[in-house]
């Protein structure tokens, strides 16, 4: 009887922890089209009065549009980066940035990984995965080129994050290089531009 009980209430718990990220999620896809409506996503500037309108949740706001914008690439991550460092300063700035973009790295492989090839696809985009994914699985060394990725700037690491996960990469390795190699790129961002 206790194993019955325990285990409805371990369905229940996923229920509502679902129901949440997806309420969470309603709600950042609907503060996103507000900023886009408003046209706030032009420029550093114009991001970081949007933010500020957010008051003390800004920082929590920042970090979920972070962690989205890499599973939905539709608003620029340097924007992010630059209103963070600005609003912030270095530590606050980076803080939101490293660990919205993190965990929308680790988000998108969780994704690709349970949704599979079609699903990068849509995602990616048919020229784009072809083009990646042939080049990956050429590749002896990926998880090394992989963590380059993750460390350089201006690398498509969003779209390596999707595809990375239909390789046989493990969960365990994919979130060590994400959590290793995404500060430092981002750590110079909030340098850079909290001192511009």
């Amino acid at each position: 009887m206790e194993v019955i009980r325990s285990m409805e209430a371990g369905i229940r718990l996923q229920k509502v922890l679902k129901a949440a990220a997806l309420l969470l999620c309603g709600v950042v896809i609907i503060i996103i089209i507000r900023g886009f409506a408003e046209g706030y996503f032009t420029s550093a500037e114009a991001f970081s009065e949007y933010m500020k309108g957010y008051g003390i949740m800004g920082p929590l706001v920042l970090t979920l549009i972070q962690m989205l914008q890499v599973v939905v690439p539709i608003v620029p991550g340097m924007l992010g980066c630059a209103a963070g460092a600005a609003l912030y300063g270095c530590v606050g700035g980076f803080l939101c940035n490293y660990i919205g973009i993190s965990a929308g790295s680790i988000l998108a492989f969780w994704l690709g990984r349970r949704y599979g090839t079609e699903f990068v696809k849509r995602v990616t985009g048919e020229k784009c995965y072809e083009k990646y994914a042939g080049w990956i699985q050429k590749q002896k060394a990926y998880t090394w080129v992989f963590a380059l990725m993750i460390l350089l700037p201006l690398a498509p690491d969003d779209v390596f994050c999707y595809l990375t996960g239909l390789t046989r990469m493990s969960a365990r390795k994919f979130v060590g290089i994400i959590l290793g190699m995404k500060p430092w790129l981002i750590l110079a961002y909030s340098v850079v531009f909290a001192a511009l």
